[in-house]
């Protein structure tokens, strides 16, 4: 079978790749659509792993079913988690799934940046979802990063009619800005460094966007009333964008950290002024069962709608290319590759 094999962001192979054989409780999936998350780009992150198969918001479709399988019949269109809790260790049963020990371990063979994925059992027992005739395959690449979404609004706790400012206009920053309209926010302020971003920001129901490179948190108040965010949302991991979301936040208000910065950054934190207007701050990473749950729902009911975030689709052949747009940030929301 053919996949990508990633080196760097500039250096995407397609390779000839033995096709998986399945074991007892595990099956092989023909993936349909896969996205390139920007996480894939993150090369002080990938690169020391490479050269690998990335890929892990699919699209697909049971291939073959392996001894002992009785769930999904061939042909079933399905998402498959690549990361999966146990659901029974300390971490799981606290509602911290996406920090378990076996959510860290868990993996796709070999990745969604293929033509075929072996399911190993243990995602079969915790990650494997049935698509609803509803959700397209190109919609369905969308229900991981809507799941980690929905678990950063779940866990940070969505002020009914509040101000959310999301710093931020890739497609995570474009995600939130949909799912917090779809939930009841009030006003939503969007930043951005680059024009097309905060084009889609707007089109994505923000009501003021405003350009990374500005004074923020004035603009905040300017855009706000005279006050700050009741919720700031950092979609960006530049540390600039971080000082900028700490500093427009309101008294009581809340931050909520979505995005990783490379290890090496520092963030300098005003602890005394978010100590004494008590802000309160959290970070989320990945979405449990019950976000991929919840997104597969949005999808299916049209409450996050996402057809349009959709710029590119390119088959397995471009995927360097695919790569080159997402790293550069620029004309590009989300990018499909089709195996």
């Amino acid at each position: 079978m053919r996949a990508a094999m990633y080196y760097s962001n500039s250096d995407v192979r397609i390779v000839d790749l033995p096709k998986p054989a399945v074991g007892l409780g595990e099956i092989l999936v023909k993936v349909r659509a896969s996205g390139i998350c920007g996480s894939d780009v993150m090369e002080w992150y990938r690169k020391p792993k490479a050269p690998l198969v990335l890929g892990h918001e699919i699209a697909a479709e049971v291939a073959v079913l392996g001894a002992g399988v009785t769930q999904v019949a061939v042909g079933d269109r399905v998402f498959v988690s690549h990361h999966v809790p146990c659901g029974a260790c300390r971490y799981c049963k606290a509602g911290h799934e996406t920090v378990c020990d076996t959510l860290r371990t868990t993996n796709f063979d070999p990745g969604g940046f293929a033509e075929f994925v072996r399911v190993p059992e243990v995602n079969m027992a915790h990650g494997l979802y049935k698509l609803p005739a509803e959700v397209s395959d190109d919609q369905a690449v969308f229900i991981e990063p809507l799941a980690c979404v929905a678990r950063g609004q779940r866990l940070i706790g969505l002020p009914p009619g509040g101000t959310v400012a999301v710093l931020g206009s890739g497609i995570a920053g474009l995600l939130h800005i949909r799912l917090a309209k779809a939930m009841g926010a009030g006003k939503l302020i969007a930043t951005d460094v680059v024009d097309y971003r905060k084009e889609a920001a707007m089109h994505s129901g923000a009501d003021v966007v405003v350009d990374g490179r500005e004074d923020v948190p004035a603009q905040v108040r300017s855009a706000n009333g005279g006050r700050l965010a009741d919720l700031v949302i950092t979609c960006t991991g530049a540390p600039k964008a971080i000082a900028q979301g700490l500093s427009s936040v309101d008294r009581g208000g809340k931050v909520l950290f979505f995005a990783p910065t490379d290890p090496s950054a520092k963030v300098e934190v005003p602890f005394n002024a978010l100590w004494r207007e008590e802000v309160t701050m959290t970070s989320s990473y990945g979405g449990a069962p019950q976000d991929i749950r919840a997104a597969i729902e949005f999808l299916r009911t049209g409450k996050v709608r996402v057809d349009d975030l959709v710029t590119h689709r390119l088959p397995l052949e471009k995927a360097g290319e695919g790569f080159r747009l997402v790293a550069s940030a620029q004309n590009s929301i989300k990018v499909i590759l089709r195996p």
